[in-house]
């Protein structure tokens, strides 16, 4: 068990919870710390097993949580079941889908039928939720997010600012994977779902979490963000094969049109998980220097792999692989860089 942490802001949830609870022996303990400035703590109350999650509410809002999380339980998903929720304190008790994510438990034994049940999962949010009043995945979205790579990846991490030149070839490749996403068809677009934030659960299909950033938005992002995962990596052959697959299912369902063949399929596929990495290669930078979560460093050569692999594979795109390439050289991207040199703090 992790102990509850000692501060205010823990006291006041542990109250909530037991008021909630109407047990004054209630327990919590750490269960996971978010990415962002949520954290997650499991309750133990007469022999039950449930979850709180606390969101400052200076920080987060839970409303996006609330609406997306009821509308994947309507379309019959795994998302955890709301016993109470307190929007201006920024509590919410949930029922437990358990700690057993993908990533615990992902093989060459399972991955076929876990990515199965996950690929049904993802089918029927594409088909099933609408997209009212979810906030576009638009170009100006996509590019803010792709821009975190040259200020926190380059500038942070690598102490690199780039001249005119290479932000021309920054901003062109950006353009680029930026119109082949606004290609695709909208669809409601979870934004995480990769094996970190989907569940082992009992009954068939994976529990889901973490999908208050929801956006209407490409048709492939969260194919990509579950079959080039930054946390685990599986050979191109079996990633194309499933994506493939998925491509059928859509054409046989009739929401995709016969106008759009495997090769274009995989090159939003291709695109859209490149831009995503770009992101990411910024978040997980930010996320060591600004954020103090350390942990995410470990990951940058594994998401720099599928960048220079992908954009190696587009010849538009070969000067953007060459440009990380040098910037990178035979840096050992685990490490940080030294943290008195300045950079960006925001």
């Amino acid at each position: 068990m992790s102990a509850l942490p000692d501060t205010e802001r823990s006291r006041q949830c542990l109250r909530w919870t037991r008021q909630r609870l109407d047990d004054a022996g209630a327990t919590l303990e750490i269960a996971s710390a978010d990415a962002s400035f949520r954290s997650y703590y499991r309750a133990h109350s007469g022999g039950r097993s449930l979850i709180v999650m606390d969101a400052p509410p200076d920080q987060e809002d839970i409303a996006p949580w609330l609406a997306i999380g009821e509308r994947l339980r309507a379309a019959g998903l795994h998302a955890p079941e709301v016993l109470a929720a307190d929007v201006a304190q920024g509590f919410v008790l949930m029922g437990d889908l358990g700690s057993t994510h993908y990533l615990d438990v992902l093989d060459e034994g399972n991955v076929d039928a876990l990515y199965g049940e996950a690929m049904d999962a993802l089918a029927r949010m594409q088909t099933r939720l609408d997209t009212d009043a979810l906030p576009p995945y638009d170009e100006a979205f996509l590019v803010r997010e792709m821009e975190l790579l040259p200020t926190w990846f380059l500038e942070r991490h690598l102490g690199l600012t780039p001249d005119c030149g290479q932000w021309d070839v920054l901003e062109l490749a950006f353009r680029r994977m930026a119109v082949s996403a606004l290609a695709q068809p909208k669809v409601f677009v979870h934004r995480d779902f990769h094996s970190r934030n989907l569940l082992v659960v009992d009954d068939n299909g994976p529990g889901i979490i973490d999908f208050q950033g929801a956006l209407a938005g490409p048709l492939t992002y969260d194919l990509a963000s579950l079959l080039r995962d930054c946390y685990i990596a599986w050979d191109r052959e079996r990633v194309e094969a499933w994506t493939e697959s998925y491509r059928a299912r859509l054409r046989a369902a009739g929401t995709l049109s016969a106008e759009v063949d495997a090769t274009r399929f995989l090159r939003w596929f291709d695109l859209i998980g490149l831009q995503r990495h770009v992101k990411v290669l910024g978040i997980f930078c930010r996320l060591h220097y600004r954020d103090g979560k350390h942990g995410y460093l470990r990951d940058l050569p594994r998401v720099l792999d599928y960048v220079l692999d992908v954009a190696g594979r587009h010849a538009e795109l070969h000067d953007f692989a060459e440009l990380l390439r040098r910037a990178v050289s035979d840096r050992d991207l685990t490490q940080p860089r030294d943290e008195t040199t300045a950079g960006p703090t925001d």
